[in-house]
């Protein structure tokens, strides 16, 4: 047995110190007492398997008494359907053969099986002939279970909608899931050893200071709104929370971040907002529609009045002519621009060119007066049934647009001409103008309610009012522009079929 146990001694790898006694202990006292205390199941078995000792940590993670297992077969503590496996290690042991931290699956006193690692070592004589087997079982069931959770979790921050990243306190990735590439635009390989800042627009890297100050001293950062980057460069809104990441001390060593695209959610709000503000203004507009119908009457008398004291065809009886057509159209417009009153007038045949003139004589003065020239060429020899008054609005927005653009002067280029090419026959009118130009990151949205790049200069509703009416006798309207100096400006596009669509039910702006 003194061959045995100095086998499985050295097996364990472990080192205990004892005092120097005063006489010489018995070095097989000191062999037992290694074994027994080990925290491992240690146990020795003959070459034909037969188990031989059994030490008290074994009977702790088997649950076998050393009366009741030493004598019996090794094959007790394994499953019936891997008892194959004795076999090879027995083979491999009487050919000297050490068999070191093999996995596999033993069973219990009770019959649960577990899983285990197993470092099985032969026994030689005095004369080296090898005699019997040390074997040191660890139970790795919690490192199982610890390894399958880990798993799970991966698994689970890899199918997440959300972009999961970890992070040192240094603001360097560290992981990256599946959604982060697909919100981001970045692969993990791309990422990973990475600056954070990577994600984060120019204007906007002060905040990740911060989030790495609250994350140092152990705190949350939960549901905090801001614009990251995508790959593309292309700025979006998330909601990220962060969390800090401690060790087994509690020291806090990196984050995890949990980022929302919340861009499609912002738009929903916006559309909200702008839903709230449209029925305000037209609640408004029906206000002031009521408060400024007296005093419009009253002025249209007084043009009237003074129409009967000019000439038939002078040029101020034109003029006065106009006025009036004008201030019967501003009732209608106040009452009409978001689509809260009901256009019941008949449309009628005119001649596009003819609306486009009129629009040009109400704003000739502010032309003139800002150094504007006007080049015209009309070919629409067709009539069209149109509301009349939908129709100088729709010109008139536009126009207006284009004389402001042109602060330092320029040329107002307009034309109209019929179109029988299209899938749809009809009249394209395209009003061009050499102002400063629109952006191209702000082109997608210049027929959004309430936007304007005029500052507090304009309302923002014109080319919505604009697109609507337009689209409800159903055209088309569209806008190109550009900023480069010296060849700045904006085309607007037209498109009006002669063919009526379906009226809609209420006959109001959509």
């Amino acid at each position: 047995m003194a061959a045995e146990f100095n086998q499985s001694a050295a097996s364990t790898a472990k080192v205990l110190e004892f005092a120097e006694p005063a006489t010489a202990p018995d070095p097989h006292q000191h062999l037992a007492a290694l074994v027994d205390c080990s925290d491992e199941p240690i146990i020795s078995k003959r070459l034909d398997g037969t188990i031989i000792s059994w030490n008290a940590a074994a009977t702790r993670v088997f649950g076998y008494q050393p009366s009741e297992i030493i004598g019996k077969s090794i094959l007790t503590l394994i499953p019936p359907e891997l008892q194959h496996e004795e076999t090879e290690i027995l083979r491999k042991l009487r050919g000297g053969e050490r068999i070191e931290h093999f996995e596999t699956t033993r069973m219990r006193k009770n019959g649960e099986r577990f899983p285990i690692s197993v470092t099985i070592s032969p026994i030689r004589d005095a004369s080296g002939r090898i005699v019997a087997a040390s074997k040191i079982a660890h139970d790795i069931s919690e490192g199982r279970r610890n390894q399958e959770s880990l798993s799970r979790l991966a698994a689970i921050v890899d199918s997440a909608d959300d972009a999961i990243i970890g992070k040192t306190l240094n603001g360097i990735v560290t992981s990256w899931n599946r959604s982060a590439e697909r919100i981001f635009g970045y692969t993990a390989d791309e990422m990973i050893g990475q600056s954070i800042l990577r994600l984060i627009p120019e204007g906007l890297q002060y905040e990740e200071d911060e989030i790495l100050r609250k994350l140092r001293a152990g705190e949350r950062i939960d549901h905090y709104e801001t614009t990251r980057k995508k790959k593309s460069g292309e700025l979006f809104q998330v909601s990220v929370t962060i969390s800090p990441i401690v060790d087994h001390s509690g020291r806090v060593i990196g984050a995890s971040k949990i980022a929302r695209d919340i861009s499609d959610k912002k738009r929903v709000e916006q559309l909200l907002i702008q839903s709230e503000k449209l029925a305000a203004t037209g609640r408004m507009a029906a206000a002031i529609a009521h408060e400024i119908n007296n005093p419009l009457e009253s002025l249209i008398n007084v043009i009237f009045l003074a129409r009967q004291h000019s000439a038939p065809e002078s040029r101020v009886n034109q003029l006065l002519l106009t006025a009036e057509q004008e201030l019967e159209r501003v009732s209608h417009i106040a009452r009409q621009t978001l689509g809260y009153y009901k256009d019941t007038g008949a449309p009628s045949n005119v001649h596009v060119h003819d609306l486009i003139q009129n629009v040009l004589t109400v704003y000739n003065s502010k032309m003139m007066s800002s150094d504007i020239a006007v080049d015209s060429c009309f070919n629409d020899l067709q009539k069209i049934s149109v509301s009349k008054g939908e129709m100088l609005q729709v010109f008139s927005n536009v126009i207006a647009n284009a004389i402001d653009s042109m602060k330092q002067g320029g040329v107002l280029t307009i034309s109209a001409r019929n179109v029988l090419s299209t899938p749809q026959d009809g009249i394209e009118i395209v009003i061009r103008d050499t102002g400063c130009g629109i952006e191209q990151e702000n082109l997608s949205r210049v027929f959004e309610p309430f936007f304007t790049t005029k500052g507090i200069l304009g309302t923002g509703i014109g080319l919505w009012v604009a697109k609507q009416l337009v689209s409800r006798r159903g055209g088309q309207i569209s806008i190109a522009s550009s900023t480069t100096p010296k060849s700045s400006g904006t085309t607007v596009t037209i498109f009006i079929p002669f063919a009526q669509p379906p009226a809609s039910p209420e006959g109001e702006l959509s």
